[in-house]
């Protein structure tokens, strides 16, 4: 059952922010492709005065006042694209941004490309598309302004939702246009010229998010406020072991319970990425099927995970470990040769833990389902496939499913998993009415898609001069029918390969049935640790300066390293090294610790402050540096794009693990903590703008933050953290 990154429409750059800037042009002209269907509507579509405002494409209307609706295309789970997309189209149509409304746009991936939101890749794929839409829509408003005043195009000008004709003083506001433009053949995106840098005036200004008001006053918004007339709320029990069904439960007796309508069993075939078995409470208020599902007892058919446990992992990686891998992923040089003749070898064993997704909102998705069509309202990462999967379960046309997306809770990569919108799908349908399902915060940590753990394997071999000459990495993951669980592999480019003469990189797998997803910087969040912890260990162990150590190895490339840039690696450690005043000293029992990573297209190197006194980890301050290519779109949410990255980065790397024994031993945030206000540090962020394509910033922040965190904690107490979470590590 191991699912592949493409059965939810994602691609490898998707999944592991592998980016070339060839494969960054090819996306973008693919984009653009979808982008001109988008421009070129039907006029039926396309022009509508109904409402006494004019659709000028799929993406702008102008109301006769001069106000502009601009469509958001990619779902809103916090990283704030509903603001910085439409920011992009706005600046091109030369509008202020408080002319500018901004809806979601339905999902139309045939008008609209691309329409989910992960890998960090809504701004790299669609930023250069959202300007040539702004610039073709304006270049509309002129042509009908130059109409209309018998002048040629090349005498007006724009500003601020206005036409301008400077040599006869004449002006038009675009609402005075619209219409007359909406009539208008459209120029082609490839034909049209964006502004030069020093003409832009909303791409690099701080901008407040556009639903930042209503979520200040509590205004319905997200998924959990879905209302609709005559609504019924459901509840769902599932097995606590992972694709356990229903054998038998007292049904009867939860019916006749207080404001129980219905109580269905579903099926389910043990499929995590299809309709998960269990029982489904639908009630007059989730409070009393909530209430009902405390007296249900369902007695269950285990599945495969029956048994499975962290320790029963443990001893079959101890066994694993002490053969050769199953599989190489990548061979350079001579690496038997080389560690024969080295003068120092170095050995380190690291583990990480299965990590849950704790968002904020739990899943939840209204259903109605009406003479055989069904409608959602979904706050979910991926529409589309989620509109296959509600398909394929209930055996329905996908043009029969409408799916509103709504902004989302939080997602961090959970919703990209669609199962709660199948199963309130197949409830509505059998209740015949719409139904709200709504799990409880219980329901999310027991039934994630996790993180999945893994064990490394390292034995490195330096020369006199303390140079690295070989590297191996034995990787223990987890896997399913002989291959890797969704999210647990592992690139043959990770660094340093490419940078050393002779490196192995292997892999092993663990038979696991568990459910596994994309979690923050996939891959990332927990390789960039044990890759950027063993290099410093690599530079203590010989008495240099892990910064230096870094750079040198930079500096002398051997082979193929993929898409990874040791240039632009390179600048984003210098400055984060003259931020934080690298090589300084630090006050007694504090340290200093760097790490750098390149995924999701982007470069960040950071440097973690700590200290450790009586067994006490303090983070005092942390620096990043980041190189995302030209623009920063919206500076407010890049930053917090940034900050939230190495927080999260930080309660991973302190708290949180996924304990498994017969299914997931976790109910709530208590097991799997983040950071208290009181633990959160400084935090110090600055962008390199580069001539590279602009990339996104949901996750290249993340990764680089818990090995600079682990690193300081050694250069304060000589304590080498190899097992994460840390926790209680240092009192021992």
């Amino acid at each position: 059952m191991a699912m592949q990154h493409h059965d939810l429409g994602l691609s490898q750059a998707d999944v592991t922010g592998e980016w070339s800037r060839r494969a960054f042009l090819k996306a973008s002209a693919v984009a653009g492709g979808g982008l001109l269907l988008g421009l070129y509507l039907p006029k039926a579509f396309a022009v509508s005065g109904n409402d006494d405002s004019w659709t000028l494409n799929a993406y702008v209307r102008i109301s006769a006042d001069g106000s502009i609706r601009i469509m958001s295309v990619a779902p809103e789970i916090g990283q704030g694209i509903k603001t910085s997309l439409p920011m992009v189209i706005a600046d091109e149509l030369d509008v202020d941004w408080t002319q500018v409304q901004v809806e979601q746009a339905p999902v139309m991936p045939e008008v609209y490309g691309r329409q989910s939101a992960g890998g960090s890749r809504s701004t790299p794929v669609h930023f250069d598309e959202h300007r040539r839409i702004g610039a073709a829509t304006r270049q509309l408003l002129l042509t009908a302004a130059a109409a209309q005043w018998q002048v040629a195009v090349a005498e007006c000008t724009t500003a601020h939702g206005q036409v301008i004709h400077a040599s006869s003083g004449r002006t038009l506001g675009y609402g005075a246009l619209a219409a007359a433009a909406a009539q208008l053949p459209a120029p082609t995106l490839a034909s049209v010229t964006v502004k030069a840098d020093d003409q832009l005036h909303l791409i690099g200004q701080f901008t407040s998010g556009v639903d930042n008001e209503a979520i200040v006053h509590g205004k319905p918004l997200f998924g959990i406020d879905i209302e609709v007339p005559g609504m019924l709320y459901a509840v769902y029990q599932k097995c606590p072991v992972f694709g356990g069904t229903v054998k038998k439960a007292n049904l009867a007796e939860i019916e006749k319970l207080p404001g129980v309508r219905q109580v269905l069993v579903v099926p389910g075939n043990q499929d995590f990425y299809g309709l998960d078995g269990g029982v489904a409470i639908v009630a007059d208020s989730w409070w009393q099927a909530q209430k009902a599902r405390q007296q249900l007892q369902v007695e269950w058919h285990d599945s495969e995970a029956a048994g499975q446990s962290n320790h029963g992992f443990d001893q079959q990686a101890t066994v694993l470990q002490a053969h050769p891998p199953l599989q190489i992923l990548r061979q350079d040089g001579d690496i038997d040769a080389a560690f024969t003749s080295a003068a120092k070898v170095l050995e380190a064993a690291y583990y990480y833990p299965f990590v849950a997704h704790g968002q904020l909102e739990p899943m939840n998705c209204t259903a109605q389902w009406h003479n055989g069509k069904l409608t959602l309202w979904a706050p979910t990462q991926n529409p589309v496939s989620g509109q296959k999967q509600v398909a394929k379960v209930l055996g329905l046309k996908e043009q029969d499913i409408t799916i509103h997306v709504v902004r989302s809770g939080g997602g961090f990569g959970r919703r990209l998993f669609n199962d709660y919108m199948a199963e309130v799908a197949w409830i509505s349908r059998e209740a015949k009415a719409p139904v709200k399902l709504l799990w409880s915060r219980e329901d999310d940590f027991q039934h994630d898609f996790y993180r999945p753990a893994g064990y490394h394997n390292f034995k490195l071999a330096l020369d006199g001069q303390g140079k690295l000459v070989a590297f191996k990495d034995h990787f223990l993951t987890f896997g399913e029918n002989g291959q890797p669980l969704l999210a647990a592999q592992m690139s043959r480019d990770i660094f340093p390969a490419g940078f050393i003469p002779n490196l192995q990189y292997g892999a092993s797998l663990i038979p696991a049935h568990i459910p596994t997803g994309w979690l923050r910087a996939p891959g990332s969040n927990a390789l960039a640790w044990v890759f950027q912890s063993m290099l410093d260990e690599a530079a203590h162990a010989t008495g240099q300066d892990p910064l230096a150590f870094q750079l040198a190895l930079l500096a002398n490339p051997q082979s193929s390293s993929g898409s990874f840039n040791p240039q632009r690696m390179t600048a984003v450690l210098n400055v984060v090294a003259e931020r934080s005043g690298w090589g300084n000293k630090v006050a007694a029992g504090h340290g200093l610790g760097i790490a750098c990573y390149y995924s999701h297209a982007g470069y960040f190197a950071e440097v973690v402050e700590a200290s450790v006194i009586d067994g006490k980890l303090q983070i005092h301050k942390v620096w990043a540096v980041g190189d995302v290519g030209k623009y920063i779109v919206n500076p407010s949410g890049a930053m917090h794009q940034v900050q939230g990255s190495i927080l999260d980065g930080l309660s991973q790397a302190l708290y949180q693990e996924v304990p498994i024994d017969n299914g997931a031993k976790l109910v709530n945030y208590h097991q799997h903590q983040m950071l208290t206000m009181a633990e959160v540090p400084e935090v110090d962020v600055e962008f390199l703008k580069t001539d590279y394509p602009t990339t996104g910033l949901g996750e290249p922040a993340l990764p680089p933050v818990i090995p600079a965190l682990c690193n300081a904690i050694f250069a304060a107490s000589g304590k080498r953290i190899r097992r994460l979470p840390i926790k209680d590590q240092l009192l021992s």
